[in-house]
């Protein structure tokens, strides 16, 4: 039977400050009410980094930050002269910016035009997966909104991706199979932002799950829920506010590294490699490569053993795992930077005594964010203590904030209770 993630199901209500605010930008913006409201988390990833794309397993969670877009037909008469009567017109609040696409043409990579903003490339890939499936997207208004926050690490392209797929089921009648519209996301990120991602961020929004984490299985695309409600312990996630660039070369030359370490060891991915053959292995043809095959399969059992740690409710334990996983992407992988290590050493030495059980980077690295296990009564007081050294350190703030697990991708339901606003039926 096909997966269909149920888009009605949501965990967000219409009082939603972001929803709130994506109706009353639409009215503002496009006079009216929104036909259709459409909703997708950010992720948080606790352990389990750069092993999606590796075929290995990661254990993320989706966050109580979203993307939610508002859209209505765009009727012939408000059409400007200068627009295709098959035209989606965007306005991002995020962003500043509106873009334009042409929907009566097949859209292709690299051709969106010079004065396009480049977020639109999420949108306007997602729309071709759809093209590509035989359907024809109608005229569109479309204000976005999001509190996932840009460059952060915690996904807020994937959820643009996925808002955009939930949207467009609802606006055609034509729902998919949940993680074949987690593949389609994937694919508008590959072909039309350049970043060879796995499939964690773009399956974690549309699955995500209040209940707590998901082990996904990056080989059989599979996820099992990870229960995590202990109210005693909090995810503290940390933003550094540098704002990392996947599609700059970095993210892709891990991904060849680690095709050539796979090739070399004679493997199908470095998910069915074991550190005995990495470590020992004279076909491995230079130490970077080592190690970042190394990264690979050490964080591939500390994510195990962390759901097994996490099921039994040992946070010290997988705490340690989380120590062990920022240590390996710092030194193995190389993707780290001084900020994000600076945070970690900080809630380190602040130890469980202070109430931080584990923390490290998470996210594609290069900048972002932290995540961290906390004692919820000591959230206040961790927050301030970090957020002391690390303005010391770099003459500026970081962002914190705590997120419980949350629901995946669905429709608000549009009525009353919008901001007073009365959606036409």
């Amino acid at each position: 039977m096909m997966a269909v993630a149920n888009p009605l199901e949501g965990g967000v209500p219409a009082h939603d400050p972001v929803v709130q605010s994506a109706v009353r930008g639409f009215a503002q913006r496009f006079g009216g009410a929104p036909a259709w409201l459409a909703l997708a988390p950010g992720r948080v990833n606790l352990i389990g980094e750069h092993t999606d794309y590796n075929c290995g397993f990661v254990l993320p969670m989706a966050i109580e930050r979203h993307t939610v877009m508002a859209a209505a037909p765009r009727s012939a008469r408000t059409m400007s002269g200068a627009l295709s009567p098959r035209t989606m017109v965007l306005h991002s609040d995020a962003q500043g910016t509106a873009a334009e696409i042409d929907l009566g043409r097949p859209i292709e990579p690299g051709d969106a035009g010079a004065f396009q903003p480049g977020w639109a490339n999420y949108v306007r890939g997602v729309i071709a997966g759809f093209q590509r499936r035989g359907h024809s997207v109608p005229a569109l208004s479309v204000f976005v909104t999001s509190s996932v926050p840009l460059g952060g690490g915690l996904s807020s392209s994937a959820a643009l991706e996925v808002a955009t797929a939930t949207l467009l089921e609802a606006v055609l009648g034509i729902p998919v199979d949940a993680t074949e519209k987690a593949r389609m996301c994937r694919r508008a990120e590959h072909e039309f932002a350049g970043v060879p991602c796995g499939l964690m961020d773009q399956l974690t929004s549309v699955l995500g799950d209040a209940r707590g984490a998901l082990l996904i299985d990056c080989e059989s695309e599979t996820t099992r829920v990870v229960p995590f409600a202990d109210p005693a312990v909090s995810v503290l996630i940390c933003n550094t506010n540098v704002k990392h660039a996947l599609g700059d070369g970095e993210y892709a030359r891990r991904r060849a590294e680690c095709t050539q370490a796979a090739a070399e060891l004679g493997v199908s991915s470095l998910r069915h490699a074991s550190l005995a053959q990495v470590e020992a292995s004279p076909a491995i043809s230079s130490p970077v490569v080592r190690r970042r095959a190394r990264h690979v399969v050490s964080e591939n059992a500390r994510t195990l053993a962390a759901v097994r740690h996490l099921q039994a409710g040992d946070f010290a334990a997988v705490g340690e795992l989380m120590y062990e996983s920022h240590a390996s992407l710092r030194q193995d992988y190389e993707v780290s930077c001084d900020e994000l290590d600076l945070l970690v050493d900080a809630a380190r030495g602040m130890g469980r005594a202070a109430g931080v059980y584990g923390a490290r980077m998470t996210g594609g690295g290069f900048g972002g964010s932290t995540v961290m296990l906390v004692s919820t009564t000591e959230v206040e007081a961790i927050s301030r203590t970090i957020g002391a050294a690390y303005a010391r350190r770099f003459g500026r703030s970081m962002s914190p904030f705590v997120s419980r697990p949350a629901s995946g991708t669905h429709l608000i339901p549009v009525g009353l209770g919008l901001g007073g606003v009365r959606a036409t039926p």
